[in-house]
C-alpha cells in the first residue's frame, strides 16, 4: 500500500514536472522576437549564405529570433529604411556607412564578413588585360554606375593612374553585368563571386583580379542604426553572432555548408556545383583576412574614406569612429 501511494505520489510529480518543462518550451517558442532583415538584394543570391544558412541550422532560433528577410533596392536604400527606422537590421558593404552617413542616415556597420573584397575585377582571359591598367579603352560592365562595386572599380583605375572616362563603363544591372561579358560583349566587368562562377560555368576563361590588391574595397557588412545600438545592443548581438556562423561554417566546411544551403534556397536546388564553386571563390577572396571574424578594419576604413572624399562621391569626412563599432564582435 505504501509503496502503491509512493509510486503515485512520483507519477505526480513527474507528470507536473514533464507539464513545467513543456509549458516552459511553449512559451520560449512563443517569445521568438520578429526581426525584418533587409537585404540590399534578392536573399536566394549566394551572397547572402551566410543568412541563409544561420536560418536554416536554426543559428537564429537559438538566439530567440525569428528572423524575416526582405529586399531592398541595394545598399544605400537598405542604409535608408535601418536609419529611418524602418527595419532593425540590414545589409550593405563596409563602405555603405561612408556614403550615407554624412547625409544624415545614422547608420553604422556592426560586422563585416571577411577582409577581403566583395567586388572583383574579371577579365576576359583573351583580351590582353593583365591587370586594371590594360582597361584604357576597354568595355567594362558594373551592377550600376552608382553602386559601390563600381566605386571599387573606379579606386583600382586611380591606384593605375586611370580614370573613369579612360574606359567604356556600362551599368548593365545585376543580369546583364555578367551577360554581356559572357557574350563577349564586354572585356570585363566589376564582378562579385556568384558572377565569376557562372561565367566559369559557361566556359569562359577568365583572369581575376581583387580589388584590395589595388583598393582597399570592403566585403559585406551588418547596418544598424545608432538608436537601435544604443537602445537594444542586446538585439544586435544575437543578430551578429548567428551570421558569423554561417560565415564559418561556409569557411570551415564549405560541402556540408553546400549541401544544406540548396536543400534551404529553393531557387538553388540542384546547383551544388555551381554554390560550390561561389563558396570557394567567397573563401579564396573575401571572407580570409580579418583576426577576428567580423571586425572592421580602421585603418582602411580611413583610406577608403578618403578616397571617397577625393572624388567627389561624398561631401566630407567624418571620424571614422562614427562609422562602424566592433563591440559587436568580441
Amino acid at each position: 500500500m505504501f509503496k502503491h501511494k509512493f509510486l503515485t505520489k512520483v507519477f505526480i510529480v513527474s507528470t507536473i514536472a514533464v507539464g513545467i518543462l513543456l509549458a516552459a518550451g511553449n512559451v520560449q517558442k512563443a517569445q521568438a522576437e520578429d526581426v525584418t532583415y533587409l537585404l540590399p538584394a534578392p536573399p536566394f543570391l549566394p551572397a547572402f549564405a551566410p543568412w541563409m544558412l544561420a536560418k536554416a541550422r536554426g543559428y537564429y532560433k537559438d538566439e530567440g529570433l525569428n528572423v524575416k528577410f526582405q529586399t531592398a533596392r541595394g545598399g544605400v536604400d537598405v542604409a535608408k529604411q535601418v536609419g529611418a527606422g524602418n527595419a532593425v537590421i540590414g545589409g550593405g558593404l563596409g563602405d555603405t556607412p561612408v556614403i550615407v552617413r554624412p547625409n544624415g542616415i545614422p547608420v553604422k556597420a556592426v560586422a563585416v564578413l571577411g577582409g577581403g573584397s566583395l567586388m572583383q575585377l574579371v577579365a576576359r582571359a583573351d583580351r590582353g588585360i593583365n591587370g586594371p591598367g590594360d582597361l584604357k579603352g576597354k568595355t567594362v560592365t558594373s551592377l550600376s554606375l552608382q553602386d559601390t562595386t563600381f566605386y571599387a572599380l573606379l579606386g583600382m583605375l586611380a591606384s593605375q593612374g586611370l580614370k573613369r572616362s579612360d574606359i567604356n563603363a556600362q551599368g548593365a544591372g545585376p543580369v546583364g553585368v555578367w551577360k554581356l561579358f559572357l557574350a563577349g560583349k564586354a572585356d570585363a566587368m566589376a564582378g562579385v563571386p556568384d558572377w565569376i562562377a557562372i561565367a566559369q560555368g559557361a566556359g569562359v576563361k577568365v583572369k581575376i583580379f581583387p580589388a584590395d590588391r589595388y583598393f582597399k574595397s570592403m566585403a559585406q557588412a551588418i547596418l544598424a542604426s545608432d538608436k537601435v545600438i544604443k537602445e537594444n545592443p542586446a538585439l544586435i548581438q544575437k543578430l551578429v553572432r548567428a551570421t558569423l556562423k554561417g560565415m564559418a561554417d561556409i569557411m570551415t566546411n564549405p560541402d556540408s555548408a553546400t549541401k544544406d544551403y540548396t536543400a534551404f534556397v529553393k531557387k538553388q536546388k540542384g546547383k551544388d556545383k555551381y554554390v560550390r564553386n561561389v563558396f570557394s571563390l567567397y573563401n579564396k577572396y573575401v571572407y580570409p583576412g580579418q583576426q577576428r571574424a567580423g571586425a572592421m578594419d580602421p585603418g582602411r576604413l580611413a583610406e577608403l574614406q578618403n578616397f571617397y572624399v577625393g572624388q567627389g562621391i561624398v561631401k566630407k569626412a567624418l571620424p571614422v569612429s562614427d562609422l562602424y563599432t566592433n563591440q559587436f564582435v568580441k
